[in-house]
């Protein structure tokens, strides 16, 4: 199908080129798409070239950004420095408050644990004591029961032996 389609153009084309307004009209067609392509050549020259005049202006701006960025810095420091000559010392210190807190944290959780262990111990020693004065006064309560029934038996056993005499 495509070869009949293009057959029929190619008919087309042959009879119309025999015509000479035909000839004049691709002539004119052929100079319109060069005098096109000339001045999109062109366009595309004039946005290169503007790209690069863009280009350099941004790297020129952006060298001064960085000269004005160093300025800045310098000026900062000798700010600082003026703004307190202790500066060094205060830092100094303050890095030992940090160094010293930083040693501090681990010994109040350690000291808490041994506070806890501590309490625990003092409870587990309390409830002990309080156990053994309850094994205790149970003690002195068997024991003294005990001499109680020795006693007695002892009684009953002398006045079996006095009854016996």
């Amino acid at each position: 199908m495509t070869t009949q389609v293009e057959q029929a153009q190619m008919m087309v084309k042959v009879k119309n080129s025999s015509s000479p307004n035909h000839m004049m009209k691709e002539d004119r067609d052929e100079e319109m798409s060069r005098s096109a392509l000339a001045a999109f050549h062109a366009r595309e020259e004039e946005i290169e070239r503007r790209k690069i005049e863009v280009r350099d202006k941004v790297q020129t701006q952006l060298g001064r950004v960085e000269e004005e960025t160093k300025r800045l810095a310098l000026i900062r420091e000798e700010l600082e420095g003026l703004h307190d000559p202790m500066r060094k010392e205060v830092a100094n210190v303050r890095k030992r408050i940090d160094l010293i807190n930083r040693d501090l944290k681990p010994l109040g959780i350690t000291c808490q644990k041994k506070e806890k262990e501590y309490k625990e111990a003092l409870e587990a020693l309390t409830d002990k004591n309080r156990e053994k004065g309850q094994l205790i006064a149970k003690l002195v309560e068997l024991v003294t029961e005990s001499e109680k029934m020795r006693l007695k038996k002892l009684e009953e056993l002398s006045k079996n032996i006095d009854a016996l005499h």
